[in-house]
């Protein structure tokens, strides 16, 4: 049984939790292909279970797999990432101000955002080069739906349920390659905390498309910087 396998009561849940961690964290990059019996052989499960964790994955839109074809982590192209960012933003920034138009600032956030906090405080003293801990990417997300399924309207969090997947493997690049600094997320966070709690929504919806496109822009630089790299290898 490999190293990897997982000695948990609710076994598939663990499959896909520990697979859902690696697509995040790019230990599975971008364009690999991820299979069943891959699955099966590296957590030492049955088949079926390994199937049971690669359907949430697709499903959650972690995994893109065509008719007949394996599934692979996506490779997500400039376009994607801008096209992803512009309705992040207007969702999120909607969400935001009507949230803070009821000035309650929910306690799952909060929670995220000290998990954060500690994440970022144990990043600070890794060794430089060190892997980024998957708890930061976690609670990264776990704020920025906290937000937006606190807010009124159930379709609007609909609509943002739909965008997780994707939006999950870009906050995955983001910290994965340190593309913005720890501490100016956790300061960003708390800002948008306090615009709510304060029932500025104005405030809270501005420093949310402001922390949105910040990410976004670091993540279109790192991709044109590989990308010309990769065309003047070519050359």
């Amino acid at each position: 049984m490999s190293s990897d396998a997982l000695a948990v009561t609710r076994v598939p849940d663990a499959v896909y939790e520990a697979l859902r961690e690696s697509i995040l964290s790019q230990r599975e990059a971008p364009g690999s292909a991820v299979t069943e019996q891959a699955i099966a052989d590296r957590f030492g499960v049955a088949r079926p279970t390994a199937k049971v964790a690669l359907e949430r994955l697709v499903a959650d839109g972690l995994l893109r797999r065509e008719a007949h074809k394996t599934a692979r982590v996506p490779e997500l192209t400039r376009v994607d990432i801008v096209d992803l960012y512009a309705n992040r933003a207007i969702v999120e920034e909607a969400a935001l101000r009507t949230l803070a138009a009821d000035g309650v600032v929910p306690i799952a956030a909060i929670a995220a955002q000290r998990m954060l906090a500690d994440a970022a405080i144990a990043a600070s003293s890794s060794a430089p080069g060190s892997a980024v801990p998957p708890a930061l990417a976690r609670a990264d997300i776990a704020f920025h739906r906290a937000l937006v399924e606190a807010q009124r309207s159930p379709r609007l969090a609909r609509l943002h349920a739909l965008l997780m997947g994707e939006i999950e493997l870009c906050t995955g690049q983001v910290q994965a390659h340190r593309l913005l600094a720890l501490d100016d997320v956790v300061a960003q966070h708390q800002g948008i905390l306090d615009a709510v709690a304060a029932g500025d929504h104005e405030l809270a919806g501005r420093l949310t498309r402001a922390h949105i496109e910040g990410a976004r822009d670091r993540l279109l630089a790192r991709y044109d910087a590989q990308h010309t790299q990769a065309t003047h290898a070519e050359d």
